[in-house]
């Protein structure tokens, strides 16, 4: 029955929003944030208040947002088989590509007049959840003067070391997360397949990361377990200020138009729920504020980090905030997906938002194709409004959305038997959702190949994608007045 947690695709929070900066935001923080002072504990008994974590083994009949809410976590000690690496024996493995979310975070806004949940940042190799290779981890990072890290990331921290979690930063559980899934990758990819030799060099990988600590914290807590005791002198982490890792490819007019009509859809759906109205009601005379003051608080992202946590929700002395509260929220964010797969405003967004990350990706697996022995595993470290656009873009409608530390592969495989063949796996959380994809949906049906073609994987990328943006480029598709 745990296998069931791993073979289903994280899908719940509403979609993610970018700014005309380039920056995004999730829809929930679209919003002016009006920030909130610190009051003073109330006397409250917290022994008497409930743990909220729920125990899910199996998925429910019906959708259940706290069910939703515990796989957006990622709890750790759940076992999950991955299936990553897995083709046919004559198949060899020329490359990987992973994109991946940042792990478990603090929370980047507070609830007014209340207490920010009580978790430690500092980490402690006893404590739970942790990792055999933590400590080494730790140990490891405080040695990392030699690794070049471009930009703003020289400056950031390699692991997290505050004992009051700052906002934003990464948690114990969000470094054991990712130390996880690079042993996991390490164990397919290094031991299995060989992948890169034991004398690897720096221009075999590739590296690159926002400019959050979040981020370059998750990119490095994969890369120990992936490459343990890493040499320093060849690390190369590239900072990428875009969180839709559009480089020099960012000036996309229509791409913020589609964005900006997706935002005002969200915004009409929300107004017309009058159970989500009356719950915002409720929760702001808890914290005894006006209802427009918490909206802008953006309060489920701190509720989440307690839900993630086991925490209690916090309470005054006007009352709690409670799990009903929780749930109404995230009934309304499930909704809310659903008609946003309905109106397609997102997908047109997401195309334009992703076509300049998935173009390098595919002009990489083309460079080692043709015998390219550069880049050969390349690791993105990214935000969850990185992951969903490139998810919607693929047309995995029924991928969830990305939860903390998420991971997406690209794997390049040859038949050496047939030198001009090579093909695509795409891999979400561990699931083989290459067939899913709008590229290759009706191609394992109409061919005896298990995998799928890079050259329809290519064509989709320069082509397709901007069929229905009635374009034929990039650049006409982000310039064009009206579609």
């Amino acid at each position: 029955m745990l296998l069931v947690l791993f073979i289903i695709v994280s899908r719940w929070l509403p979609v993610s929003m970018q700014l005309k900066t380039g920056t995004h935001i999730h829809p929930e923080f679209a919003v002016h944030l009006i920030a909130g002072a610190q009051g003073r504990e109330d006397d409250l008994n917290a022994k008497n208040r409930k743990r909220i974590m729920p125990n899910p083994l199996t998925e429910p009949p019906a959708i259940d947002p706290l069910y939703e809410a515990s796989l957006y976590c990622n709890t750790l000690g759940i076992t999950v088989r991955s299936m990553e690496g897995h083709a046919p024996h004559n198949m060899k493995l020329l490359s990987v590509q992973v994109l991946i979310r940042h792990g478990d975070r603090y929370p980047l806004y507070a609830i007014p007049k209340t207490k920010r949940p009580d978790i430690d940042c500092v980490l402690e190799p006893s404590r739970k959840p942790s990792h055999p290779r933590l400590t080494d981890f730790i140990s490891h990072m405080s040695r990392g003067a030699e690794g070049q890290m471009d930009g703003i990331l020289n400056g950031l921290p390699r692991f997290p070391s505050h004992s009051f979690c700052e906002m934003g930063e990464l948690t114990q559980t969000g470094v054991v997360q990712h130390l996880r899934n690079g042993q996991l990758l390490r164990d397919i990819y290094i031991k299995k397949h060989k992948l890169l030799p034991k004398d690897w060099t720096a221009k075999q990988l590739y590296l690159e990361s926002t400019g959050k600590s979040r981020t370059l914290q998750s990119g490095l807590a994969l890369l120990y377990s992936f490459l343990p005791e890493f040499d320093w002198r060849k690390i190369n982490f590239k900072h990428q200020w875009s969180t839709i890792f559009c480089s020099g490819h960012c000036d996309c007019p229509m791409r913020n138009h589609f964005l900006e009509e997706e935002q005002r859809r969200q915004y009409s759906f929300r107004v017309k729920n009058i159970n989500l109205e009356k719950t915002y009601i409720s929760m702001a005379k808890v914290v005894g504020v006006p209802t427009r003051q918490l909206r802008a608080s953006n309060p489920i992202d701190s509720l989440l980090c307690h839900f993630c946590h086991n925490v209690s929700f916090p309470c005054t002395k006007n009352g709690c905030i409670d799990i009903e509260h929780f749930k109404v929220i995230k009934s309304h964010q499930i909704e809310d997906e659903k008609e946003r797969h309905e109106k397609q405003l997102y997908v047109k967004y997401a195309k334009l938002a992703t076509h300049p990350l998935l173009n390098q990706t595919v002009n990489r697996m083309y460079r080692i194709a043709q015998g390219k022995k550069e880049e050969i595993f390349a690791l993105y470290s990214a935000h969850d409004v990185t992951l969903s656009p490139v998810l919607s873009s693929m047309g995995l409608t029924e991928a969830r959305f990305p939860r903390f530390a998420a991971r997406l592969v690209f794997e390049l495989w040859h038949n050496p038997e047939k030198k001009k063949e090579h093909y695509v796996r795409i891999l979400y959380n561990g699931e083989d959702v290459t067939f899913q994809t709008s590229f290759c949906r009706d191609h394992e049906r109409r061919s005896n190949q298990p995998l799928c073609p890079l050259d329809k994987f290519a064509n989709f990328v320069q082509k397709e994608m901007f069929l229905a943006l009635n374009s034929t480029s990039y650049y006409d598709a982000c310039h064009q007045r009206s579609v």
